[in-house]
């Protein structure tokens, strides 16, 4: 979507530069209602393969360099690739606005003239631009967090509102045995490479991160999100299945691999901008502490995963049962609970 706007504010600009008119025609292509929507397709199109190359590869190739040189390698890569492109789509636009076929002298004639022409090098330009300003928004929306930077621009929570949300604590099991035994620094390492494994479920059970506490992890979903397909227990299924797959690396690594457990629950939160020196989304309501106090429940309990009764009622079926562990009462609260641990059963 960031190529497909900017394209077009650019082509709009060089239009009202010029007058509306193709004052070089023997190496620009005049813009017509069928070049436009070629135009359009194709640069949503190669702004989708390069989405999907960013997330999938190129991301996770350069995730330990620093940020500038992040932006330079890809920078790099990207322009390679857009010059490629560059060279293949501009033969098909002339022969669009000739009507003509691509074997056509005249087309290849035009190919050649601008390919010496200032217009080549102010469309690169066009194109370095571009893709700066994509891998800036990937770079800043990576570092505030998966729709954080989405919400922002939006003004979503600009003013305060309120929402139902389900909130997962994921706390990792035996985590200051194993820092005092690695060291702070490897320990460091350690917990980058347990966050990177478990990036992916939660973004493919639309979930998104709240906050990093120290080995915790807050997971966050709105309601539909959490709700759908059982998301929010998918979710903690489909990371522990990630950290099996790393199994190895872990143990030839660190002399381990991670678990970790899990508390869920559902209600209502106040969520907006918050900080002044630093501007956040926050999320206040006593459904946080409800679940950091069941996420404590499972050691003693003795279960990887537990749910309340407001989420495990709203729930459904897909393969999914719940165990009831009994009413319980948590930690500086009065009121029990009706605890459960979920199962998939298929």
């Amino acid at each position: 979507m960031i190529w497909l706007v900017l394209s077009w504010f650019i082509l709009l600009i060089e239009s009202m530069a010029m007058g509306y008119e193709n004052q070089r025609p023997e190496t620009d292509i005049t813009v017509t209602w069928n070049i436009l929507l070629f135009a359009s397709i194709a640069v949503f199109l190669v702004g989708m393969v390069m989405g999907t190359v960013e997330v999938s590869w190129l991301s996770k190739l350069f995730k330990n360099k620093a940020f500038w040189k992040k932006i330079l390698y890809k920078m790099g890569f990207y322009l390679l690739f857009m010059l490629v492109i560059n060279l293949v789509t501009f033969p098909i636009a002339a022969s669009i606005e000739l009507d003509s076929t691509l074997m056509d002298a005249e087309v290849w004639q035009k190919f050649s003239n601008y390919i010496e022409s200032p217009t080549f090098l102010s469309t690169m330009v066009s194109l370095t631009f571009s893709i700066f300003v994509s891998l800036l928004y990937s770079g800043i929306s990576e570092h505030l967090g998966h729709n954080v930077l989405i919400n922002f621009f939006m003004g979503k929570y600009h003013r305060a509102k309120e929402e139902f949300r389900v909130f997962m604590f994921l706390d990792m099991k035996s985590s200051t045995s194993l820092a005092e035994q690695l060291g702070h620094k490897k320990y460091f390492q350690f917990l980058s490479d347990y966050y990177n494994q478990l990036s992916n479920a939660i973004i493919q059970c639309k979930g998104e991160v709240y906050q990093y506490v120290g080995d915790e992890i807050v997971v966050t979903w709105e309601k539909s999100d959490g709700l759908q397909n059982n998301n929010c227990i998918r979710c903690f299924y489909a990371m522990k299945q990630s950290l099996l797959k790393k199994s190895t690396y872990f143990e030839n690594t660190y002399g381990l691999t991670p678990s970790f457990r899990a508390g869920l629950h559902l209600g209502q939160v106040t969520t907006g901008e918050i900080g002044a020196l630093k501007k956040e989304i926050f999320f206040t309501g006593d459904v946080l502490n409800v679940t950091a106090r069941i996420q404590k429940l499972c050691k003693p309990l003795k279960q990887d995963i537990i749910v309340s009764e407001q989420l495990a009622e709203q729930l459904k079926g897909n393969g999914l049962s719940f165990e009831s562990l009994g009413s319980t009462e948590l930690e500086g609260r009065k009121k029990t609970e009706k605890l459960f641990a979920p199962k998939f059963t298929s």
